[in-house]
Order: C-alpha cells, then structure tokens, then sequence
C-alpha cells in the first residue's frame, strides 16, 4: 500500500474513533468511548506510516537521480 493509502485509511479510522467515541460519551458507553479512542490512536499510526513511507519513496527516488546523474557524468 502506498504512503497515500495509508494515510487515507488513517484517516478515515480516525473519523470512525471520533465518532465512535463522541457515541460513547453520549450514552454513557465507557466501552465505546474507549474503542473510539483506540480507533484514533490506530488512525494517527497509520497516517504516520503513510508518512514515512512518502519519506522513503522521496528519498529512494532522490538516491536513484544521484546514481543516474553519476552515471551520466562519466
């Protein structure tokens, strides 16, 4: 999966935290509440995944120019 579709997903896992937890709050559902939460914390993970994967994809891309440029020059 791509860096974006990992962000993407987290996001939407964040969402379904919030809402899940805000459910909670409102009908005095500790359980829920909790899930939400937990369903946040997986969201934000996985939007730093998707993150570092961009940072790695960016840096791989910028390391193969190096190699090529080198290439080139010789």
């Amino acid at each position: 999966m791509s860096g974006l579709g990992d962000k993407i997903k987290g996001k939407a896992q964040e969402a379904v935290g919030n809402a899940k937890e805000a459910i909670g709050d409102k009908t005095d559902n500790e359980r829920l509440e909790a899930e939400g939460q937990a369903d946040q914390v997986k969201g934000q993970g996985n939007q730093v995944k998707g993150e570092a994967k961009d940072k790695v994809n960016d840096a791989a891309d910028r390391v193969g120019d190096a190699v090529s440029d080198l290439g080139r020059k010789r």
